[in-house]
């Protein structure tokens, strides 16, 4: 792609600087911490699963135990190592003798620490490797039947039940849709807990279970074989349960997953420390596995005015970024969002829209970018809203995006139909297909409405760096920079699931993860 717009090399650099700083007084803040989810993610590889007699999730059962008797800061692993130690028995028969009353970890005799972490670490190498054959899996199969064409036409299906979620999602991959993302049902990340099972019961979407996963993977793969090209898979590890997601995600083989805490903590007014360091150990699963994150930029722009705000994208692009690249994601992983919100009415909206995207192109050239539709000001009018649409999937391929979330024209009606896709797969690939090549083909004026509009962009987001990085990134949510919403330091859900840790606490897959991913602990 060439660098068509002007930028300001030595600017982006001092972001870049910013941002380093900004990013070392967040892991300064979490980095002596765990939380009650990123315990029950290690349960859970070590192949704990199901639920007691009362339907809650084993990882809860016994991490809540051990949090009861307030020795959680030692880890998980400690406990349960010296129980499989101690017992013999495997992970799950272990943790179900556990929840029955059976077995008391707290009464069993103590190995010695060292000896804990050696046997806890071997079975923690083999379990990492079962993801392992999942990414050679997909890159077994990518090389078969390989991707679509960029930007990949993503379609969203949000039922609320995983069987209904498939027939749409099957129908949309067969009509051209490159990405399936499986919406969560309503409110889902307020949850402390992993439902489990299939499940066909959810408002505004379906629940993210491991079993869900496995059937629409099933699925997808099935379409694979008939339209011998690869269709990826979507979901969302966001939320109090962030990490365990993340976990499941990688044992099914999803492809991509939505995965910021910045988003939690805005929306959902969750905790921050809580999902920065939730945050952490998840996007370290992701890298290991071979995800594609999905960032949540784009909904700053649902609350907060687009022309006014759009330099906050930018630098929370570059926080999101810097904050990945630490947990061993690689840029071709970082699929930064951002979003066509602009006011339509406002005139040349469109070149404004061009501009942002092409700003955002060429600073993150490496980038899967992950581009959101116009749904802010869809009213309902079907006519208009599909060529909105149309403009869309235009900034898009003028400006060489990647992941492209359909825009449905009956957006503000309804949950989209079966049909309501189809007319927006129809949509981009014709677009798409006629302009396929026009971003080698133009150039953008010197002195023009594009180049003037990305010059101030980056210099407001240079300038909002700053601050940020002078502040500290907590203190500047609390303040409302983003989003313009405002949430207090040590507030939120999910406050009392941190713990400090202790002098000799141990996660064995980080420690395996951050080997592999030649991650550095800079404690």
């Amino acid at each position: 792609m060439n660098n068509k717009l002007d930028l300001d090399q030595k600017l982006i650099s001092l972001c870049r600087n910013y941002t380093k700083s900004i990013a070392d007084k967040v892991e300064k803040k979490i980095v002596n911490n765990t939380t009650t989810s990123v315990e029950r993610t290690v349960l859970r590889f070590l192949g704990v699963d199901g639920v007691d007699e009362h339907g809650i999730p084993l990882p809860n059962v016994i991490v809540d135990k051990v949090r009861n008797e307030q020795k959680l800061n030692k880890g998980i692993s400690y406990w349960f190592g010296n129980g499989l130690i101690q017992t013999g028995l495997p992970a799950q028969r272990l943790a179900e003798e556990i929840s029955e009353g059976k077995i008391d970890l707290f009464s069993l005799p103590k190995e010695k620490n060292k000896d804990i972490i050696e046997f806890i670490l071997e079975i923690s190498e083999k379990k990492s490797e079962q993801i392992k054959q999942q990414v050679k899996k997909r890159e077994m199969m990518q090389s078969k039947y390989p991707l679509g064409l960029k930007p990949w036409l993503y379609v969203i299906v949000a039922t609320g039940n995983i069987n209904e979620d498939v027939k749409q999602a099957k129908a949309a991959a067969r009509e051209g849709a490159d990405i399936i993302a499986v919406i969560r049902s309503t409110a889902q990340s307020l949850l402390d807990y992993v439902p489990y099972g299939p499940t066909t019961e959810g408002f505004g979407g379906t629940y993210a279970t491991q079993a869900n996963f496995k059937i629409m993977r099933d699925a997808l793969d099935q379409v694979i074989e008939e339209e011998k090209r690869y269709i990826q898979l979507v979901n969302y590890c966001s939320g109090l349960a962030m990490p365990e997601i993340a976990q499941m995600g990688a044992e099914e083989r999803l492809d991509m997953m939505l995965n910021d805490a910045m988003y939690g903590i805005l929306f959902r007014d969750i905790n921050m420390k809580r999902t920065f360091v939730d945050q952490h150990f998840s996007r370290m699963i992701n890298a290991y596995a071979g995800i594609i994150i999905n960032t949540g930029e784009d909904n700053y722009l649902t609350t907060a005015d687009s022309l006014e705000e759009s330099h906050t994208v930018l630098a929370s692009q570059f926080i999101n970024q810097e904050l990945g690249l630490r947990t061993g994601l690689k840029n071709e992983q970082l699929g930064l969002g951002h979003a066509f919100e602009i006011n339509p009415e406002i005139k040349d909206s469109f070149l404004l829209e061009i501009a942002q995207a092409q700003l955002v192109r060429q600073i993150f050239p490496d980038a899967p970018l992950k581009y959101m539709p116009p749904t802010k000001y869809m009213n309902g009018d079907i006519f208009k809203g599909h060529l909105m649409d149309g403009m869309f999937n235009f900034a898009s391929i003028i400006t060489d995006q990647s992941i492209q979330l359909l825009g449905m024209l009956t957006e503000a009606i309804h949950t989209p139909f079966i049909q309501d896709r189809a007319l927006s797969i129809e949509n981009a690939k014709h677009v798409f297909n006629s302009a396929r090549n026009i971003s080698s083909e133009i150039t953008f004026n010197s002195n023009g409405k594009i180049q003037k509009r990305a010059d101030q962009v980056l210099k407001e987001t240079a300038e909002l760096l700053k601050v940020i990085a002078k502040k500290g990134l907590m203190q500047s949510l609390s303040e409302g920079i983003f989003a313009d919403i405002k949430r207090p330091i040590d507030g939120g859900k999910g406050a009392d699931g941190v713990i400090k840790k202790d002098i000799d606490y141990f996660n064995p897959f980080a420690e395996v993860f951050s080997k592999e991913l030649e991650i550095k602990d800079e404690r």
